[in-house]
Formats: structure tokens, C-alpha cells, sequence
């Protein structure tokens, strides 16, 4: 028995393969770094789900269901009353999702592409007392995603980053929140529910919940000369360095590098602080010389938090909503596991040890 199913292989997948002491990931074999530099994310999605739905598609009749679909969810905005209001921004696209036929085929699987990039910039309209906005068909999901967000038609730069964003985070082996996919949808359940727990596994902070305090962390240190002295004496506290260190990558995060990279043509044209990017380089190479010293024994490097938090920030995302960008990224890939799972997998039912105690008689 392993704590945390360390090591223990509970699937096989064709989806994708991270290996974490060579820092590479690989979707249905082609590379992260090569799927950044020549993919949309329709096309991401329409290379993860082939095969695993009933339709055949192509990127471009992907992208036009979807833009179809994301209209088509709007309509549930309707019934975002005022106490679901009152939640945090992963919670509240929860519920509506919740609200969502719970079916297994192709329909319901574009309509949970569609609901998360809908729901959530309508949600944190709606908090700010601000009318959401409709969805606009003839616009990619990204595209649309920040237009629905700022009511404002987005750069090429700010779609291209989002875009690459939603690539980088869209399937990462079998880490929690995929487990839940996949253990969901081996009962036979809906796609709907695979979702739904998946959400919820995200949000806790050890998995999807994050990238928030990095920029927190940012804030605190305030200017790059500082940097040394706060990470050295955050650790003194026994306090974790957010943005570094990954349970799989032994060596730097290979979705860190793809997001630095998309950063660089928007802090080039202006549409990101030249300061606050490079506040982030200072405290990256900073913290990187502290934890060699203090943690020589472990392989500490920067992981995907880190960029994430400040791309998500350059493109006018609110710390609390994070998590639920995350969740518009990721949930094609528990779509696809869920359906790799229903097509050829059992029942997951592991086994555990009982170390309580016995009946007397025994």
C-alpha cells in the first residue's frame, strides 16, 4: 500500500503521458511545445475527444458547435439567483453546471466545453452588479471568453495568450481531479457528473487552487531587491514558496516555460507591467538560489502556478476566479478520460486495509 497511490497505476490512457524526470508532456503524442506553437485550443479538443464520441470533427466544425453551444448555455444565466451569487466564482459556475442535463453523448459534452466559458465571466459580471454578456458565435472560445469578461473585443496578443493558456492546462495524466473524472464515469454516470467532481476536486488548494497566493507572494515582496531576504525568511516560517516544486516534475515544469514564453509579446506591446514581469524573473531567480542551498536534497523548480497567476492577471482575471479558468482549460481533458473510461474500463473499486480495532470475540 502507498500513501496518496503514489506510483500506483490505475489506468491506461492514450491521452497523454507526463514524464517527470525528463520534464515533458506529451497529448496524444505530440508535444506541449509543439502544440502551443501550432494549436487553438478547438484543436486541442477536437485531438483529445477523436475517437472517444460519437461524431467525427475536424478543428474548424468544432470551433463552430462550440461558439453554437456557448450560445446555447447562456440561457441557464437566467437562473443565477442571488444566493448562488453570493458564492465564490468556482462555486456559483458549479451550481450552474449542475443545472446541466446529464447525458453521455456528444451534446452534452460540447454544452460542457461551452458552460464553464460562459458561466464564469457571466458570474463575475454579475458579482460586480455589471449585465453579463452574450456569447458572440463568430469568435473562438478564447476570443470570446474575454469579450464576454471585459465587454471589450480582445488584442491578438491577449487571444493568442488565453488561447495558449487553455492548450497548456487542457490534460495532465491522471492527477486528482481526472481521477475523479475517470472513477465518476466508471459507474456509469454521466458526463455531466464526471465534470462536476472533478470541479470539485480542483478546487482544493493542493491541486487547482494555487495560483492566487503566487501573486500575493509578488505583492509581499514588493521589489526584486527584497526578494532573497522574504522567500529566505518565508521558509524559515516553514512556509511553502508558491509557484515551485510539483509531486511529478523532478526538473522545471514544461507548461512554466509555454506560459513565460506568451507573456513576452504582451509585456513587449504594453499590455502587461514591464515592472511586474520583471519583478517575477527577479523573484523566480531568487527563489531557485534559495531552495538550492536550503533544500539541496530535493528538485524544487518552477511549476505552472507561477506564470499562470501572471497571465491570468495580465488578462484582467480576478485572483478569486483563478480556479474556475483552470476548470474552462481542463475539463476537456476529464471529458475525454471519462470517455476513454465508459468505451474500456471497469468499475474502479480499490481495496483498503482496515488498521482499526477488532471485536473482542475476534
Amino acid at each position: 500500500m502507498k500513501n496518496g497511490l503514489e506510483d500506483v497505476i490505475a489506468a491506461e490512457t492514450q491521452l497523454s503521458d507526463v514524464d517527470g524526470e525528463a520534464g515533458r508532456l506529451i497529448i496524444r503524442g505530440i508535444s506541449l511545445d509543439q502544440l502551443v506553437a501550432g494549436s487553438s485550443y478547438e484543436g486541442v479538443a477536437a485531438l483529445l475527444l477523436d475517437g472517444l464520441v460519437e461524431r467525427s470533427f475536424d478543428e474548424t466544425q468544432l470551433r463552430e458547435w462550440l461558439a453554437k453551444a456557448r450560445t446555447r448555455v447562456f440561457d441557464h444565466i437566467r437562473t443565477a439567483d442571488p444566493s448562488l451569487l453570493t458564492l465564490p466564482p468556482v462555486d456559483a459556475m458549479r451550481a450552474l453546471i449542475a443545472r446541466l442535463p446529464d447525458g453521455e453523448d456528444f451534446d452534452t459534452a460540447l454544452a460542457l466545453l461551452a458552460a464553464p466559458a460562459v458561466f464564469l465571466p457571466a458570474i463575475l459580471r454579475l458579482q460586480c452588479c455589471e449585465q453579463p454578456i452574450e456569447p458572440n458565435a463568430s469568435l473562438s472560445q478564447a476570443a470570446d471568453i474575454l469579450r464576454m469578461l471585459t465587454g471589450n473585443a480582445p488584442s491578438k496578443e491577449q487571444t493568442a495568450a488565453l488561447d495558449a493558456y487553455l492548450v497548456t492546462i487542457s490534460d495532465h495524466g491522471l492527477n486528482a481531479s481526472t481521477f475523479a473524472s475517470r472513477v465518476i464515469a466508471s459507474t456509469q454516470a454521466g458526463l455531466t457528473s464526471s465534470v462536476l467532481a472533478a470541479l470539485s476536486a480542483l478546487k482544493g488548494p493542493l491541486h487547482g487552487g494555487a495560483p492566487g497566493p503566487v501573486l500575493d507572494m509578488l505583492d509581499a515582496i514588493g521589489t526584486a531587491e527584497n526578494a532573497g531576504q522574504w522567500l529566505g525568511e518565508a521558509l524559515d516560517r516553514g512556509e511553502r514558496l508558491m509557484g515551485f516544486g510539483h509531486r511529478i516534475y523532478r526538473v522545471r515544469d514544461p507548461r512554466a516555460d509555454a506560459l513565460k514564453g506568451v507573456l513576452k509579446p504582451l509585456i513587449a506591446t504594453g499590455q502587461v507591467d514591464s515592472a511586474r514581469g520583471a519583478l517575477a524573473e527577479a523573484v523566480e531567480a531568487a527563489a531557485l538560489a534559495v531552495l538550492k542551498v536550503r533544500k539541496p536534497n530535493r528538485l524544487l523548480d518552477v511549476n505552472v502556478e507561477f506564470y499562470t497567476a501572471l497571465l491570468l492577471e495580465a488578462l484582467g482575471f480576478p485572483r478569486e476566479a483563478f480556479t474556475g479558468v483552470f476548470a474552462i482549460g481542463r475539463t476537456v481533458g476529464w471529458l475525454a478520460h471519462a470517455r476513454e473510461q465508459a468505451l474500456e474500463g471497469r468499475l474502479i473499486r480499490p481495496r483498503s486495509v482496515y488498521i482499526g480495532p477488532l471485536p473482542a470475540a475476534a
